[in-house]
């Protein structure tokens, strides 16, 4: 054997050394698992597609930010029969979600259906007893439907629970005006003026109300 032959030998025994220790090591890409996404978002391109680089998919909003956002856009259009339509669905997947529940309700004022809207703030209410708004928008709509009782009940718990919003005292002076309970209106007025001085009708009630009692 000549020092060339014997040169070569080496080598190939080199060559095929470190292919076996790389193979037994099991280093090597595995059928299936070739690619291993670092981030949980990535894709790969085809296979039949080397040019094809990594992309981050786009981000693709949920059905229930979708119905919301149809809501929106038929109430800028005053298309309230729509919207109804895509709370009433987002409300099918969710009917404790309190942004589709305001919503609802609100769509519900403004199409005079208030029992409707009655069951979205009693709902809201169940979620959150605490949530002044809902119950004085609730004090409102049963007035509207003629139940006095709740409505005092639900103006005087909101006022309970925030006793420095002017609103509230407004609104169930309101009521109390309607119920021609005047002498009581007339102090949820002045209340509601002392709270914000820049509640012209306020002022104009308690002006009203005081010529009255001359």
């Amino acid at each position: 054997m000549t020092t060339f032959q014997l040169l070569l030998l080496i080598v190939a025994g080199g060559v095929f050394y470190l292919f076996f220790k790389q193979l037994f090591s099991g280093s090597f890409p595995k059928r299936g698992v070739d690619f291993e996404a670092k981030v949980a978002d990535e894709q790969i391109g085809g296979i039949t597609r080397p040019d094809k680089t990594f992309s981050t998919p786009k981000h693709v909003p949920s059905r229930m930010k979708e119905l919301l956002t149809i809501a929106d856009e038929a109430v800028e259009k005053e298309d309230f029969e729509e919207a109804s339509k895509a709370l009433g669905s987002a409300l099918i997947i969710d009917p404790n979600n309190v942004d589709a529940l305001q919503k609802m309700a609100y769509v519900s004022l403004e199409t005079k259906n208030y029992t409707e809207a009655k069951e979205s703030y009693e709902k809201l209410i169940s979620l959150d007893e605490n949530d002044d708004m809902a119950h004085a928008l609730l004090a409102n709509v049963l007035h509207k439907l003629y139940d006095e009782a709740g409505a005092e009940k639900h103006h005087e718990k909101s006022i309970t629970l925030d006793p420095e919003y002017a609103p509230h005292h407004f609104n169930y002076a309101n009521t109390l005006y309607d119920l021609g309970r005047k002498k009581e209106a007339l102090v949820g007025y002045k209340k509601a003026y002392e709270l914000d001085n820049t509640l012209d009708v306020a002022k104009e009630m308690i002006d009203k109300l005081g010529n009255e009692n001359e």
